[in-house]
């Protein structure tokens, strides 16, 4: 079995066509990860700027975006805070034409992201609406969830609630991040960009090859060639994708890494400093 990998920034968004709802499902294997609050999590792409972290939330209507995101992107929600996206796209291959979000501090999220108890900064929630059109299969002994297409469209949301408040908990929100320094607590995570090898790597039964090497990228310049085989990355065994993911995933822009490969019946150690990429 041979999977095709683009290792960008730690994770490249592999991005496919939209699909139609009158085509045969499609299946697309979706990267997540758990938070330190155990909530699912995935890296999305906003009409082509991000990433940013949403969790997925079957509690909430709809998807829901941090103001200060809607701002950084140029959206223009209308009177009832909703904004509309040309390209929704979930890190995977799942792109979604035309959809919309309701741009909202949600206090949860304001909440956790001022005491920093996720572990990442959270910008937004998938809710119902997307997900409704997905048969999602969860695995966690896995790194990926599997999102298969249905010929379902939920009926329209209607947001309630004179103003288009919160019901006064948006206000739990701010009550969280004014205690959070003053319980000593600090948010956990730093707003650092992942590290670009520029490579193309492929998983084989027996072990993590390199397919494809771009020119003048750190992984071309550090030595590594396609048919390299990756067996050792910042001293962890890379013995399949998940070992690989886990060695990278907090790899930063201009850091060394320290990486054993295989080339033939020679093993070699190379060094290689991360370049800037998503």
């Amino acid at each position: 079995m041979r999977r095709a990998w683009i290792l960008g920034c730690g994770l490249a968004l592999l991005l496919a066509p939209p699909h139609r709802a009158d085509d045969a499902p499609v299946s697309y294997e979706i990267p997540y990860r758990l938070t330190d609050t155990q909530h699912v999590l995935v890296r999305v792409k906003l009409n082509g700027k991000g990433p940013f972290n949403f969790i997925i939330d079957t509690g909430a209507p709809a998807v829901i975006l941090n103001e200060s995101i809607g701002k950084k992107i140029g959206l223009k929600p209308d009177r009832n805070g909703w904004a509309d996206f040309e390209k929704f796209e979930v890190e995977g291959g799942l792109t979604i034409p035309k959809s919309k979000a309701l741009v909202l501090d949600m206090f949860q999220l304001k909440g956790m992201n001022g005491m920093g108890l996720a572990g990442v900064e959270l910008h937004g929630v998938i809710g119902y609406d997307l997900l409704a059109r997905y048969r999602i299969q969860y695995d966690f002994t896995e790194d990926k969830l599997i999102w298969t297409t249905l010929k379902f469209n939920p009926p329209p949301l209607t947001r309630i609630g004179a103003g288009g408040g919160q019901g006064g908990l948006e206000m739990m929100g701010d009550v969280m991040k004014f205690l959070a320094p003053l319980l000593g607590l600090k948010p956990n995570y730093e707003r650092k960009p992942r590290g670009h090898w520029g490579i193309e790597i492929e998983e084989k039964d027996d072990g993590i090859f390199v397919k494809s090497v771009l020119p003048k990228s750190p992984a071309a310049e550090a030595g590594l060639k396609v048919g390299d085989q990756i067996v050792v990355v910042v001293k962890t065994d890379i013995d399949a994708m998940k070992d690989l993911l886990k060695a990278t995933s907090r790899l930063t822009v201009g850091q060394s890494v320290k990486l054993k490969v295989k080339r033939g019946d020679e093993t070699m150690e190379l060094k290689l400093e991360l370049g800037e990429g998503l």
